[in-house]
């Protein structure tokens, strides 16, 4: 783990995802939002987020030096979402994520977060250019997107997903 970086923000400490985090990944993935805006990751138990970790973010981690992170609050260190950066199908390029337990959002974590990633991904992974994606119903995430300084720059669709949407794009 110590070869991977974490990053520290006033509230936050950014480390990857790890299999410890299975219960984080489970209930996010199985909120509302999540399913309406990400889609159905079929993650029904602990045992799944565990093997999803495996199977989904830490080949990513291990070939890059980035996936996944956990986001952990310093004042009491609850387990409140995820912010990452993604080489995922169907995007030319790095994407960065973000999604929050239901009772952390509207709070500026997922900002807080973003901001921290991105400036990762531009001076310490040296990405030139970091895309997003999302649904075209949600406004949340547009308004994150467009505050952190990302343009929308057209539409998409991923592979196996008929949902048209919304292509944002930074450079460095």
């Amino acid at each position: 783990m110590s070869q991977y970086k974490t990053f520290k923000t006033e509230r936050l400490t950014i480390r990857p995802t790890l299999e410890q985090d299975a219960d984080l990944i489970y209930q996010l993935m199985n909120t509302p939002k999540f399913l309406k805006y990400v889609g159905n990751r079929k993650i029904n138990s602990i045992e799944d987020a565990e093997k999803y970790i495996q199977a989904k973010m830490m080949p990513q981690l291990q070939i890059l030096g980035y996936s996944s992170y956990s986001l952990i609050t310093n004042a009491d260190g609850e387990k409140i979402g995820t912010c990452g950066l993604y080489d995922r199908d169907g995007i030319d390029g790095i994407d960065i994520g973000f999604g929050l337990l239901p009772q952390y959002e509207g709070l500026g974590y997922a900002y807080e977060s973003s901001c921290r990633v991105m400036k990762a991904a531009f001076e310490e992974f040296e990405i030139d250019e970091i895309k997003a994606i999302t649904s075209k119903e949600n406004m949340s995430s547009q308004r994150l997107l467009e505050k952190l300084g990302l343009e929308m720059v057209g539409t998409t669709k991923l592979p196996s997903d008929n949902e048209e949407l919304l292509l944002y794009r930074i450079e460095k």
